[in-house]
């Protein structure tokens, strides 16, 4: 199956204080380039999303692709319209925040794999909280590629919940997400 990940890294990080994504990890990778690894290590395509061209070096030295989003200003929905359309009628999406650099690839192999075996839409729950990575068939490319504002494709999965897969997962990653630096403090182990 052609199964294309896209990573969303064109946000802004107004609570952050700085430019989260390029925040280094304490091993010294930038929180979004990791978030590209793991993505990249599942899929052999994966779209970055970015805000200005001078973001690219990073992610083209993980063997992914980018493209500039003109408008990201406007927010998520806008950022993942981009990206679809940069992907191009695929099979399947799977569609990753840069700023949740802890989902294990091992997620990331589930999800793909729910698309995989005929889920037309799948993500990972921990502990019965929905996080990310998010599987999206390609029958939904036109609705995706129509998305604008912040909502990215909560509407998609709210309008066809029966047809979301639940993925039960011990990856915590999954719903954890770098807003502020306090974020990277390690979590208490679950």
């Amino acid at each position: 199956m052609n199964i294309v990940g896209l990573l969303l890294a064109a946000g802004s990080a107004s609570r952050f204080g700085s430019d989260k994504l390029r925040h280094p990890l304490p091993h010294g990778v930038p929180i979004a380039v990791q978030a590209a690894r793991h993505l990249k290590a599942e899929l052999p395509r994966v779209i970055v999303v970015i805000k200005t061209s001078s973001e690219a070096r990073d992610f083209k030295a993980e063997a992914c692709e980018t493209v500039v989003c003109a408008n990201a200003d406007e927010g998520m929905g806008a950022s993942l319209a981009c990206a679809a359309r940069a992907a191009g009628k695929a099979d399947a999406y799977i569609v990753a925040l840069a700023d949740m650099p802890f989902v294990r690839p091992s997620t990331i192999a589930a999800v793909r794999q729910s698309l995989e075996q005929g889920a037309r839409l799948a993500a990972p729950y921990f502990r019965a909280r929905r996080g990310h990575p998010v599987g999206i068939a390609g029958d939904f490319y036109e609705q995706l590629i129509a998305l604008g504002g912040d909502e990215g494709a909560r509407h998609v999965l709210a309008e066809n919940e029966k047809a979301l897969l639940k993925i039960p997962v011990g990856d915590p990653g999954v719903i954890r997400d770098i807003d502020r630096p306090e974020d990277l403090v390690p979590p208490i182990r679950v």
